[in-house]
Formats: C-alpha cells, structure tokens, sequence
C-alpha cells in the first residue's frame, strides 16, 4: 500500500512539472512570433526626412538659377537651445544696453533730485533759523524800547520826595489823640493795662471813615502785624518815613506814588491790642530809622 502511494505521488510530481515547461515554452514561442510582426510592420513605415529636405532643396536650387547648393544641416544640441542673443548682447562689454543705461540716467536723475531736495531742505530750515533770529532779535529790540521807555515815563512820573525838617505833614484822619508819643518815658495802654514806650500816635476813627497821606511820597511797603493790623509805610524823602496801621481796603500798592490828601485806606475795627481804646489810627514818623514825634510836624 505504502508503495502505491509513493508511485502515485511521483507521478503527479512528474505530469505537473511537464505541464509547467510546456506552458512556459508556448507563451515564449508566441512572444517571439508576435515581436517579429510588429518589426516587419514598423519597418515598412518608416519615413526618410533627409531624403524629402534634400529633395526640396534640389528643387529650390533648380528653380533659382540651375546652380546647386548644398545645403547643410547642423547638428541641434542641447547647447544651441540655450542660446539667447539677447543676453549676449545685454551682458556683453562690447555692446552697449540701452536699457542698462537708461536705467543709470535715471538713477543719476534721482540721486540728482534727492540732492536738491536735500539741498533745498537746507536752505529752507536756514531761512527759518534766520527768520528766527531776526524775529527774536526785533522782540528782544522792542522790549528794550519798551523797557527804555517805561524807566524814562517811571522817571517821568516820579514826583521828587523832597520832604525836609521845615515841611509840615497834614492829619491822616481827623480825631482825638487816645495814646500820645512818647519815647522819653513810658505810657499807660488801657487794653494792657501796662506802661511802654510808643513810637506813634494812636488817633481816634470811626470804623470806615477815609484815611489820606499825610506827605507825597512812595509806598515801600504793604504788611500786617498783629498788634497794627494792616499797615502801609511811604518814604517822604529827606530819609523821613510815615507808617499807618489799622487799615482796611488798602488802595495803594508797593512801589507806587501818592500825593498829599490821596485817600490810601480806610479805618479798620481795632486790633484786640486796642480793644478798650476803640477804634483808630496807628500813625508813626520816622527819620533815618529813628521815632519822630508827629505833632511836630502836623499841622
């Protein structure tokens, strides 16, 4: 049985392996006869291009005269191709580019303009800076006229403070003496209810009434003190100077001029130092720095 088996195998073995070469000697043995046919048909049309351009050209020469030419025919490269006679000309240094130089023209037309805006530029921030200049200098040159004039006009307007030891001083206000002047010895103040001395006068007022100068003369200085309130003092020349306190709505300023009889303020409530004497006018005369007695003076 076993042998059977191993003769019926075999074989199967032996038909498959000759059927294999079989099938594959017929499909060789056709692909042969099939490529011959397709080159016996390529070679029946095959077309000759040389013998057609030089048959025409037999022709053309017959045509022009009877005299052959031969008529040759270059070879077409890959290098012919890339051929550009335009860029060979363009880039060569024997032919000059009308566009390459048109192209400087230009270039040298705009560096041109640049410079002359540049340029112009220049002259203009130039113009301004003079302009300039010459404004500053007019104002500078007015204010200079303007300040000539002013001093010369102030110099103008100054009255001349030719206050002397013979000039007399008109009342600031017209009242009672409460506390006199005294500078020899000492004085009773009733609000303190102490003696000092007192380098003024202290003049009686009603509350609002008009206060004038006492003298022409210059205002030095507008202050407040505690004891006087509101004060002003005047230079009357002669190195005599007049100090009035208790004001209220002073009128005059520093630096200002005023002339004997102009009201300078009006008379203020009293300061809690003169509460018990009432209300006031403080009025001090001052030469060189030095208390003066003002009765002397007033009229």
């Amino acid at each position: 049985m076993r042998r059977n088996r191993r003769r019926g195998l075999g074989r199967e073995r032996f038909l498959m392996i000759a059927s294999a070469v079989l099938v594959l000697g017929s499909l060789t043995a056709t692909g042969l006869w099939l490529g011959r046919d397709k080159s016996n048909q390529d070679d029946g049309y095959v077309v000759d291009l040389s013998t057609i351009e030089n048959s025409e050209a037999a022709v053309k020469a017959e045509e022009i005269g009877g005299e052959t030419k031969e008529v040759e025919q270059e070879a077409v490269t890959s290098d012919d191709l890339d051929y550009d006679p335009y860029f060979q000309e363009t880039n060569s240094q024997k032919v000059e580019n009308p566009d390459q130089s048109e192209s400087e023209s230009m270039s040298d037309d705009a560096d041109k303009q640049r410079e002359e805006q540049r340029s112009a530029k220049s002259d203009e921030k130039q113009t301004r800076e003079n302009t300039d200049e010459t404004k500053k200098e007019a104002v500078e040159t007015e204010q200079i006229i303007e300040e000539e004039n002013t001093t010369a006009l102030s110099t103008a307007m100054q009255p001349a403070l030719t206050f002397s030891d013979t000039d007399t001083l008109v009342w600031p206000v017209v009242g009672n003496i409460l506390v006199n002047y005294s500078m020899d010895k000492t004085i009773y103040f009733p609000t303190l209810q102490q003696y000092k001395y007192n380098p003024a006068i202290i003049i009686q007022a009603n509350q609002g009434d008009l206060i004038t100068a006492a003298s022409a003369g210059k205002v030095i200085s507008v202050f407040n003190d505690p004891q006087i309130g509101n004060g002003v003092t005047m230079e009357l020349g002669g190195g005599y100077e007049a100090t009035y306190g208790q004001l209220a709505n002073v009128l005059v300023s520093e630096g200002s001029y005023v002339a004997a009889g102009d009201v300078i303020a009006e008379v203020a409530a009293p300061t809690k130092y003169y509460s018990v004497e009432g209300t006031n006018v403080y009025f001090k005369l001052t030469k060189d720095g030095n208390p003066v007695n003002p009765l002397a003076k007033l009229n």
